[in-house]
C-alpha cells in the first residue's frame, strides 16, 4: 500500500473512533497509531493533521490532540438543482448533448484517467423558472457511471449518490468572462455579454467522480460563498 492510501487509511480510521465522542476527548496517540499500521510517524502526522483541519480533531502543544468542539462550517457541496430549491426556484435542464468523447491530456489528468480514453460527456442548458440561466458541460469516467448515458437522470449529483459517489468536497475555479456567439444564443443574451466561468472537479473521498464546465448569465446569477476560520 502507498503511502498516501495508508495516510487515508489511518485517517479514516481515526475519523471512525472519534466520532460521536464529546469534545476533549483523547485521540490516539501518533506512538499507537504507528504501533498499529506500522508506519512512519511522518504518516500518521499527516493523517492528523488532516484532521485538525477539518476540524475534527485540535492540537494541544505539550498535552495531546482531542476531539474538537463543532465549529461553523461551509455548506456542502450542492448541485444547481439543490441550489436553486434552497433559493425557492424552480429549476429544469435541457440536454443538448449526452454521449462519449476521447479525454484529451489536461481532462484525463482531472479525472485521473488515461488521455485518449471515451469518458461521459452530458451538456445541458440549465434554466431558473424557466429562464435560461447557465450552460453546463459535465465528464465523468465512464466505468463509475454505467448505464448512466441510457437512462439520464433529472439530477447528477442525487444519481452519483445512489452509486455511492456522492461529492464530499470540490476543487472550484471561477473566471468573468464574455459569451461567445454559441452560449450567447443559448442563454439569449447579447454575444460578448459578461458572463460567469465556473470550473469544477468533484470528489467522493479520494475519487474523482465528475469535472464540469458551466457558463452562468452574468445577469442572472449570484454567487453565494461560505468561509470559515
Amino acid at each position: 500500500m502507498s503511502r498516501s492510501l495508508k495516510h487515508v487509511a489511518i485517517r479514516e480510521y481515526v475519523r471512525s473512533l472519534v466520532e460521536g465522542s464529546a469534545p476533549g476527548t483523547a485521540a490516539p496517540s501518533e506512538r499507537d497509531l504507528v504501533d498499529r499500521f506500522g508506519v512512519a510517524r511522518m504518516t500518521v502526522r499527516q493523517a492528523l493533521d488532516a484532521l485538525v483541519s477539518e476540524g475534527v480533531l485540535e492540537r494541544f502543544p505539550g498535552r495531546g490532540t482531542f476531539v474538537a468542539a463543532p465549529r461553523r462550517t461551509a455548506s456542502g457541496v450542492t448541485g444547481f438543482s439543490e441550489e436553486m430549491a434552497r433559493r425557492g426556484i424552480v429549476a429544469d435542464s435541457r440536454t443538448l448533448a449526452a454521449d462519449q468523447l476521447p479525454a484529451g491530456e489536461n481532462l484525463a489528468r482531472a479525472l485521473q484517467v488515461p488521455a485518449g480514453i471515451p469518458v461521459v460527456h452530458w451538456r445541458r442548458l440549465r434554466t431558473a423558472d424557466g429562464r435560461p440561466v447557465c450552460l453546463t458541460d459535465a465528464y465523468l469516467d465512464r466505468t463509475r457511471v454505467p448505464g448512466l448515458l441510457e437512462s439520464l437522470p433529472t439530477s447528477l449529483y442525487d444519481d452519483l449518490a445512489a452509486r455511492g459517489l456522492r461529492p464530499s468536497w470540490a476543487e472550484d475555479m471561477l473566471a468573468a468572462a464574455t459569451a461567445t456567439p454559441e452560449e450567447a444564443a443559448l442563454l439569449e443574451v447579447p454575444s460578448g455579454a459578461a458572463v460567469l466561468r465556473h470550473h469544477r472537479r468533484a470528489l467522493a473521498g479520494d475519487a474523482v467522480v465528475e469535472v464540469s464546465r458551466t457558463v452562468y448569465r452574468g445577469d442572472a446569477y449570484t454567487l453565494n460563498v461560505q468561509l470559515c476560520s
